[in-house]
């Protein structure tokens, strides 16, 4: 499934975006920041990328929906899911040029600079927590068909395979659905229509969160795998190519934290404090992306 396809149609279904720009990114930045700009739509994926990853209150949303972020614990359908690890350096679990390493993506300020007004990547222009949050803000702006790599909103340079960026995680599918999760909570939080996060949710999960899905080009030129998600315990694509996926070598997951646990301390950097309560994440499997959207909003 393409996002392209996906998003616009959807946004043209809607009937509220301007004539000029049937996308999400488009629609969501004229009803939140006015103007919709390429510097508006990279300021709308700042906002939406920061509360993912460092959750927020009830106070500080204007539904009153609050938002874990995935740095939080939580549990999907009674399996307890912690990403901290992944983020925090605990786990040689990062891709640098085919070799898994360490790296801790919180030591340049943590969730401070994600939470100022207004909010940055980090405190610093040169830090793995500076170009992971960039590099969020680009791959998740073209995802919603913003104007990236236009004049206020930079390109991706990062890695255009997802396959590969994660190849060492061996991330299951209860950690995918409440990544999937958190985004969509925090979409909500800001006011995106059920519909749209359907949108957004199907495309996450089908082109990611699917066993061997076939190749697809989000950023750059060509298509690339994919997948996150080649545990056992992940579907497997109706598309599968599971010949197109080596053998990864990939890391255990970490031992989770149990719901409602503090977050753990980042080593060499200030703590990414969720301003979110922990999250339970509870629906039938068979339900697929509705029930899942259906929990989100329950949130």
């Amino acid at each position: 499934m393409r996002f392209s396809t996906l998003a616009m149609a959807a946004a043209a279904a809607s009937g509220v975006v301007a004539q000029e720009d049937t996308s999400l990114c488009g629609k969501y930045t004229t009803a939140l920041l006015m103007n919709n700009t390429a510097e508006n739509q990279y300021m709308l994926l700042q906002l939406l990328v920061n509360r993912v990853v460092t959750g927020a209150t009830q106070e500080q949303v204007s539904n009153g929906s609050a938002v874990p972020g995935i740095l939080a614990p939580g549990n999907v359908n009674g399996t307890d899911v912690n990403l901290l690890p992944y983020f925090d350096g605990s786990l040689a679990s990062t891709n640098r040029n085919g070799e898994a390493v360490s790296v801790n993506f919180l030591a340049d300020g943590g969730a401070t600079p994600l939470t100022a007004s207004p909010p940055k990547p980090a405190n610093s222009t040169d830090s793995p927590q500076y170009y992971l949050l960039t590099h969020l803000y680009s791959f998740f702006g073209a995802l919603l068909q913003c104007q990236v790599g236009s004049d206020g909103f930079p390109a991706y340079e990062g890695n255009p395979s997802m396959a590969k960026v994660h190849m060492f995680m061996a991330l299951t599918n209860a950690e995918n659905t409440y990544f999937i999760q958190q985004v969509g909570a925090a979409a909500v939080s800001f006011g995106v229509t059920m519909d749209d996060v359907s949108t957004v949710a199907e495309a996450l999960v089908s082109t990611f969160n699917y066993r061997c899905s076939p190749a697809a080009k989000i950023v750059g030129d060509m298509e690339e795998l994919q997948s996150i998600c080649q545990a056992e315990d992940c579907p497997l694509s109706p598309n599968a190519n599971c010949d197109a996926y080596p053998n990864s070598g990939a890391v255990s997951s970490p031992t989770p934290t149990p719901s409602g646990s503090a977050a753990m301390t980042p080593t060499g950097g200030s703590s990414p404090t969720n301003t979110g309560a922990a999250s339970t994440l509870t629906y039938s499997a068979g339900a697929g992306v509705a029930g899942l959207i259906a929990a989100i909003f329950a949130l």
